[in-house]
Order: C-alpha cells, then sequence, then structure tokens
C-alpha cells in the first residue's frame, strides 16, 4: 500500500475533485485516465504530454508499470517515479487502474465494491476512498511517533 503522505492524500482528493468538475476522462486515453488523470495532478503535466510520453513504449499503464525502470530517463519513466516519489507503489498504480485494491474496496459498502475500471464516478469513489484510508494511516502514524516521544508521566 501507498505510504501515507500528505502531498499523496491530497493529489488524491485533487483528481477527484477535477474528474467530478468535468476534467477530461477517458480511460482508453494514457494521460486521461485512472493513473492519466492522477499523473496530470502529481506531474502538473497535460494529458496530451503524458499520453505523448507514454506512447513513445508500447502499451496501457499496466504494462508500463511491468517495464518501468527508476533509472531509464525514458519520459514516461520520469512521471511514473514522480509517482513514487509522492508514495506509491507500483502495485497502487495497477490496482488505480483497474479500481480493484482489496483494501479501498473493503471501505466501501458491499452493494458498491463492485466498482467498473472505466467509469467516472467510480473512479471518483475509489480515489476519494483511498484517501480516506490514507489519511487514516497518516493519522495514526504520528499518533504513535507522538506516543513514542512523549516521555511518560508516572
Amino acid at each position: 500500500m501507498a505510504r501515507p503522505t500528505p502531498m499523496l492524500i491530497e493529489a488524491l482528493r485533487q483528481t477527484a475533485r477535477n474528474l467530478k468538475n468535468g476534467a477530461h476522462y477517458q480511460w482508453g486515453h494514457m494521460g486521461g485516465c485512472n493513473c492519466g488523470n492522477l499523473a496530470q495532478e502529481l506531474t502538473k503535466l497535460d494529458k496530451a504530454q503524458i499520453h505523448h510520453y507514454a506512447m513513445e513504449r508500447y502499451g496501457d499503464w499496466n504494462r508500463q508499470l511491468d517495464d518501468y525502470c527508476p533509472s531509464s530517463q525514458m519520459p514516461i519513466d520520469v512521471i511514473i517515479n514522480e509517482m513514487v516519489s509522492a508514495g506509491l507503489q507500483i502495485e497502487d498504480l495497477k490496482h488505480l487502474e483497474k479500481l480493484d485494491d482489496r483494501a479501498v474496496l473493503l471501505r466501501l459498502p458491499l452493494e458498491k465494491r463492485h466498482l467498473r475500471h472505466n467509469v467516472r464516478e467510480d473512479v471518483i469513489t475509489y480515489m476519494n476512498t483511498w484517501a480516506s484510508l490514507l489519511e487514516e494511516q497518516f493519522a495514526q502514524k504520528i499518533s504513535l511517533k507522538q506516543t513514542i516521544e512523549e516521555p511518560s508521566v508516572l
């Protein structure tokens, strides 16, 4: 699971807001799909740039992630590096593209757990749910750190 960072949490929330407010969404477009929209927020590149860079190598996001090499300096790998630096794991991006991370889905009511990976509203639900999960993990981390650092009073 992703490293819960304020930057990542805000990027997920902002991406969901952008999608809710009508940002371009096209699941088959490398810059306008689930990962592409989050990449726009994290890298500040537009959908056309992301798509162009991704097309320098073969395949969809899943294939790009399988072929990812952190030291290649291929533009798509630089984009993925930025996303990883924000706290994401490669597996998180694969799950985002399919909306199928079990930890995220288990937070939804049973009747809403069957998200469609290429439906804008389902992407918004997934991103907001994931952001809430990461917020809770971040708060627990901060709370634990404060507990460890505070001297006990006897």
